[in-house]
This record gives structure tokens, sequence and C-alpha cells, in this order.
């Protein structure tokens, strides 16, 4: 049995000066040496990454010989918001591939970002598997899979020698046996590890030599951020605003970030909600030892009253007790 994380208070709702509401959740902040800097809540129970997870299913895919680099690894590794050039990243690594959209097995879905969403319903158009924020990764799995010679059909099968050759470099680079195995949204297996885990395998990622694996995807993500993620989205902006930082987030309110020097947060908020954690993973970066100025824009959404902001999420002390300005 997985036991319930004892996660606690990382983050108030503030409004006109009173707590309204708490965001519970737990934070990792590892310093270059792998040491544990500060941890709130509960950093070793088992939880899903979610779509933080993708870099390390990335580099596993390039440590099994998919020769992609660039905006089309980046695409890998990405939660896209379904603009037109991911949708051609896509189709583009299914011809190198050989193979067509519909060999692709995530589920059919509208674009992520709300108004290229918007514009598709506009345009009559239907959801589609190319559409879908996963796509670039499924892609990449066809591509691997046909360059091992492994089957197209089964690839989703945590039994396949793809997903096995995936779970294997998740507890290489994390450190620890997954604890769990799931379907994720798309379709794609799903492995359970600790937060810890997560933010040492993003801090390995990130601190590998040149041209490993590795440093081939940290790369492709932080110079084709966009592609990703999207447009406006905070997880491309905050890349472009701390230098050489790795980021992703994932649903149900995770988050993973690591410097090239081996410094990683990792973020889980219990009530998967993305207004705590954009703030508490600026803080746990501001604890990290990134400079507050750099993070200022990723203090999150205030709280409005009558149109006016009245209040904001605010990390707890705990987590920015010196930067507190700068993030909450």
């Amino acid at each position: 049995m997985i036991r319930e994380p004892l996660h606690a208070p990382i983050a108030h709702l503030v409004r006109g000066g009173v707590v309204e509401g708490i965001h519970y959740g737990s934070v990792v902040v590892l310093d270059a040496g792998g040491r544990v800097e500060l941890q709130l809540g509960d950093i070793e129970a088992a939880f899903y990454p979610r779509s933080a997870l993708k870099p390390v299913q990335a580099v596993a895919m390039v440590r099994a010989g998919l020769p992609l680099d660039g905006e089309l690894l980046s695409l890998t590794a990405a939660s896209h918001s379904g603009e037109e050039r991911h949708l051609a990243g896509t189709r583009r690594i299914l011809e190198l591939a050989g193979v067509g959209e519909d060999d692709l097995g995530n589920v059919p879905d509208l674009p992520y970002d709300p108004v290229v969403r918007d514009d598709w319903i506009r345009e009559g158009r239907l959801p589609s598997r190319l559409a879908q924020n996963c796509s670039g990764k499924h892609a990449a799995m066809l591509y691997t899979c046909k360059l091992n010679g492994w089957p197209l059909k089964d690839y989703l099968d945590p039994a396949h020698p793809l997903q096995q050759a995936i779970a294997e470099i998740v507890e290489d680079l994390t450190g620890q046996a997954i604890a769990r195995v799931t379907v994720d949204g798309c379709g794609a297996p799903l492995f359970s590890v600790s937060l810890h885990g997560l933010a040492r395998a993003a801090a390995r990622v990130t601190t590998a030599p040149p041209g490993t694996p590795e440093a081939r995807v940290a790369d492709a993500m932080r110079e084709h951020a966009e592609m990703a993620s999207g447009s406006g989205r905070d997880i491309a902006a905050l890349m472009r605003a701390v230098p050489g930082l790795l980021a992703k987030d994932g649903f149900e309110g995770v988050q993973v970030a690591a410097l090239p020097d081996g410094r990683a947060v990792a973020v889980k908020i219990a009530d998967g909600a993305n207004r705590a954690r954009v703030p508490v993973a600026a803080a746990a970066l501001a604890r990290a030892g990134v400079d507050p100025a750099a993070l200022t824009e990723f203090a999150g959404e205030p709280l409005l009253g009558g149109g006016e902001p009245v209040g904001s999420v605010r990390p707890v002390r705990a987590l920015d007790p010196v930067t507190r300005q700068a993030c909450a």
C-alpha cells in the first residue's frame, strides 16, 4: 500500500490582510552537491510527477537512439500548447519515423492553450491526437520504436521494450525504484517516484557532460523553451528569465527546475492548483540562490476585489524568509 503524503502548508491565500485559504503541498530544494537544503511537507512519499517527468522520458529515448536535437527534441519533452509550430513539429517527427497520425496512441484532444483552443473551435476543427499536448512525445516514442525494430501497435504497454527502457532510466536518474505504474492522461505509462527523486533526476540532467543524452535534452529545452511549452506559458518565461535553468511543469500542481551546477527544486501542490505552483516554485528557486529580481514576474496573479487587486497567493515564510517581497 502506498502511504498518503504528509503534505504541509506551503502557500497562503491572503485577501485584505486575512488568510482566506491555505494550499498544502511539498517542496524540496537541493544544493549543488545534491544535499537537501530545504524540505517542506513530504518529499519521500511516492507520487505521480505527471508531465514533469517528460525530460527523463526524452533522455531515455535519446539513449535508445532517438537522433533528434533542437526544436524537435524539445517537442519530445513538451506539454505543448497546440500552436501550429507544435503541430508541424510533430508531423515532422512522424515523417522521419515513416508513420502517420493514425499511429499515435495518445488521446484526441483540443489544443491546451485557451486562445488557440477557442480559434480551433471557431474554425470547426475537432479534437485530434496531433493537437493533444503530449503528441510530440508520442511521435518520438514511435520513432524510437521504429529505429529499434520494436512493435508499434502496443508501444504504450508498460511491458513494451520502449516503456521498459524508459522505466530503467527513470530509476537510474531518480536514484530510486519505481513505486507504482499507472496510465497518464495521454495514455502513456506513468511512473511514481518521490519529489526528492524528481529533483535529483533534474539535477542529473542539467549537470551531465556536453553531448550526453541528458545534456542534449537540457540544451534543446532551454534553447527552444516555447517548443517545450508554448507562447505565454510560465515555464517558457521562467527558462528565459533565469539563464541556464531547465524547468518543466506537470498537471496536478507539479513543477521541477534545475540549474547547470546541480541546484534543483521540485514542488507538488496537493490540490493541484496552478495559482500556487508558480509563486511557490519561484520562492523555492530564490531559496536555491536564484536572484529574486529575476523572479518578480512569477509572484502569481493578484486576487481581485471589485476588479482591483486586494491580495495574493504568498509562499509560507519558511519557504521565503528573506526574499518574500520579491516572490509573495
